[in-house]
């Protein structure tokens, strides 16, 4: 044995119970509701930030970075998924998806933000001890650690191919969208790289909130009358928010004499109302009028003209959506709760249709980030049928001379013009108008007849419209 005493131990220390963030535990939440429950975050995150301002948790400056730490990781979740994947000794596949989310919460703080690398390491650690246990927190400090070593602009040279090597892969990755979308965004905004980056670069950008006034019910007076409040840039309805805010706080909208609409949403209800028809002008059809947006405001602009309109949504409980948007609506109209494919109504009733049809929604990535990451090219054959068979009642329903709208909040060809040119072969007697006079002093509108809306031109959603005037 040796002689040598022993030194004396020292003593442990106390353990420190990690320290509750309201901010980031709120995020992980939001963001585990959108993993799990395959939940929107623009339907998850309002009552969660309600929730947290009742009870006292939250003031404006921690909504704001709550908004904004979920928004952020979302829209950049391929590229920080990419970096995650080099700093983990494992494939990704294998990773925990709560340990992912906190991953990339502070792949997000760290790349994404201006908050200081070991602060941003820092409190996600102790969320990850909060949420995940003390064990689990180890390894998020140890991978958040390697991660801190690069800018994001580092990373990027890092974990994405050279462009003049796979330009698709490279856009996907730098600009975090799915590659199928990468291309199929591409394919239909032709044209060279700088379109197609300003593009997927518009999708990662904050959307500003856009209200309309409509028509009979509220002015555009009445909401720039609102804090940072301004014109919108088309349509004459529209007002934007500049710095975001909470819609529901402004009386029109809480009283439902305006709402909150994509100005290019806005656009394609004017140019369907503005559309020269051939004779009477009494009666107009929204075939699929959920959530009730465009279905408010046709409702109104037909009032102003003395035409009803019947408003048709297949789901009940977003027909009730439907009634509650065109409550108060200054004319008379109708809502039901029926399949547009199998109409409730004669043939050739109407003098104007819309058809807004379900689809893939990549023309709405801005403002629903999740679902760059959620879709699969095989979600086009789901739609396919629907789609058709959506426009093909619409071209029954109208009379001759009447004009029918068929839109669609995707750019993706098999959504728009694919199903277009397969209905004006079905219906010979029919002929496209072109709809780019009837948005008037919108710029970029391309050749016609038909108009495809992009952010990074517009500001608006990728909304697409085609115009079709039924002749026989």
């Amino acid at each position: 044995m040796s002689d040598q005493p022993r030194r004396p131990r020292r003593p442990a220390k106390p353990y420190r119970r990690p320290k509750k963030d309201p901010v980031r535990i709120l995020a992980f939440e939001a963001l585990r509701a959108v993993d799990e429950r395959d939940a929107y975050a623009n339907l998850v995150l309002p009552p969660l930030l309600r929730k947290a301002r009742e009870k006292g948790d939250f003031d404006g400056r921690d909504a704001a970075l709550a908004t904004e730490l979920v928004y952020g990781t979302l829209r950049r979740q391929g590229t920080y998924d990419a970096v995650v994947a080099e700093c983990v000794d494992r494939p990704l596949r294998e990773v925990d998806p709560p340990v992912l989310d906190v991953l990339s919460l502070g792949a997000h703080q760290l790349l994404g933000t201006r908050i200081p690398a070991h602060a941003a390491v820092s409190a996600t650690v102790e969320l990850a001890r909060v949420v995940l246990g003390d064990g689990r927190a180890k390894f998020v400090n140890a991978v958040l650690r390697k991660v801190a070593r690069h800018d994001l602009d580092g990373w990027l040279e890092k974990v994405a191919p050279p462009y003049e090597e796979d330009p698709e892969d490279h856009l996907a990755v730098v600009h975090s969208h799915p590659r199928w979308v990468v291309s199929a965004l591409w394919d239909s905004l032709g044209g060279g790289r700088d379109g197609i980056e300003e593009l997927l670069r518009a999708d990662n950008e904050r959307p500003e909130v856009t209200l309309v006034a409509r028509p009979g019910r509220a002015t555009t007076g009445e909401l720039l009358a609102e804090e940072a409040a301004r014109p919108g840039r088309w349509s004459p309805y529209a007002v934007r928010l500049t710095e975001g805010g909470e819609p529901g706080a402004v009386p029109a909208v809480a009283e439902g004499r305006a709402g909150v609409q994509d100005e290019g949403s806005q656009l394609v209800a004017l140019a369907l109302a503005g559309a020269p028809v051939e004779g009477r002008d009494r009666l107009w059809l929204d075939g699929c009028a959920g959530p009730g947006g465009k279905a408010a405001l046709l409702g109104a602009l037909a009032a102003e003209r003395g035409a009803v309109l019947l408003a048709s949504e297949k789901q009940p409980h977003r027909a009730g959506l439907v009634a509650r948007a065109l409550s108060g609506n200054p004319g008379p109209y109708q809502v039901v709760a029926a399949d547009a494919t199998r109409p409730a109504w004669r043939p050739g009733s109407f003098d104007r249709v819309l058809v807004d049809v379900p689809c893939t929604g990549l023309g709405a990535l801005r403002r629903r980030p999740e679902a760059r990451w959620r879709r699969r090219p095989e979600d086009l054959d789901g739609f396919a049928p629907l789609q058709r068979g959506l426009l093909r009642t619409a071209l029954e329903s109208v009379r001759t001379g009447g004009v029918v709208g068929y839109a669609t909040c995707s750019p993706h060809l098999a959504e728009t013009r694919a199903v277009v040119s397969d209905l004006l072969k079905q219906f010979p007697e029919t002929e496209l108008i072109d709809a780019r006079p009837l948005l008037p002093g919108v710029p970029d509108l391309g050749e016609g007849p038909d108009v495809q809306l992009w952010p990074h031109l517009h500001g608006t959603d990728a909304m697409y419209l085609a115009l079709i005037r039924r002749t026989g």
